[in-house]
């Protein structure tokens, strides 16, 4: 199976997410900003997402919500002819938490320039093959019971054209095995951050910690729940796409 968290949700304006996790909000006025809410995120899209950094050397560093590209470029890759980063290869949407300290492309984002990406929850679809048929991808929608958002280790990376140029902030999303009974429905899912360990996940002065990259994330709270397949079209956006397409009893509780 595609190791991959590919589409999710968020409904919470950046600025009053700034707000709720006591951060300084750098979204808001962004000429790539998108009002809230969206209920079809989908790779290159400009998402929210919450970074610690300094305003001086040796000052605390501070949380910020700030708007990136889902779909890491790492910065040696070249601009294009039209000024646009020239990747020929995947786009790096997600990162696997076993290798993102030791992959070209994502070991140096790793050492200093880790991100949370805050989310209402994530898609993921169930892989079956009936006998002589083709394969078909049925849609689940993954969130907290309580209704609060989920934050999930990243990474980003700023790309210039040119050593001058604007600089274009991008990310991506780490993945981690599966656990529970999500992993019924698909091998990966994204690495959740519990708030105890988020200023020392964004900690720009301190390496990650290994034990949180290795460790089976806590999903007690966490359910999912059978959706339409509206969601398979990035086209469609609205609250129908996470409504359960079964009667409520048959959710399932992660653990």
């Amino acid at each position: 199976m595609e190791a991959m968290c590919g589409r999710f949700a968020v409904t919470t304006d950046p600025a009053k997410l700034a707000e709720k996790i006591k951060a300084i909000d750098e979204a808001t006025g962004s000429p790539d900003r998108r009002a809230a809410p969206n209920y079809n995120v989908a790779p290159t899209t400009a998402i929210a997402t919450v970074v610690r950094r300094h305003d001086e050397p040796d000052d605390e560093p501070t949380r910020r919500v700030r708007l990136m590209r889902w779909g890491l470029i790492p910065p040696w890759v070249k601009a294009g002819p039209d000024g646009a980063p020239d990747s020929k290869g995947p786009l790096l949407i997600n990162a696997r938490a076993d290798k993102v300290t030791t992959s070209p492309a994502f070991r140096a984002a790793a050492k200093s320039r880790r991100c949370l990406v805050p989310m209402d929850g994530f898609y993921e679809w169930h892989v079956s093959r009936d006998s002589g048929k083709r394969a078909r991808k049925t849609p689940y929608y993954v969130y907290r019971e309580d209704g609060e958002p989920l934050f999930m280790a990243g990474l980003w990376s700023v790309w210039k054209p040119e050593k001058d140029g604007a600089p274009l902030l991008t990310c991506a999303i780490i993945t981690t095995e599966a656990v529970g009974e999500l992993a019924e429905i698909h091998d990966r899912m994204p690495l959740v951050v519990p708030e105890r360990d988020w200023d020392h996940w964004l900690d720009p002065d301190t390496p990650p910690d290994p034990q949180l990259l290795a460790r089976p994330p806590d999903v007690r709270g966490i359910r999912m729940r059978r959706v339409s397949t509206l969601v398979n079209n990035v086209a469609n956006n609205g609250p129908e796409l996470i409504e359960p397409v079964e009667a409520q009893p048959e959710q399932a509780t992660l653990l």
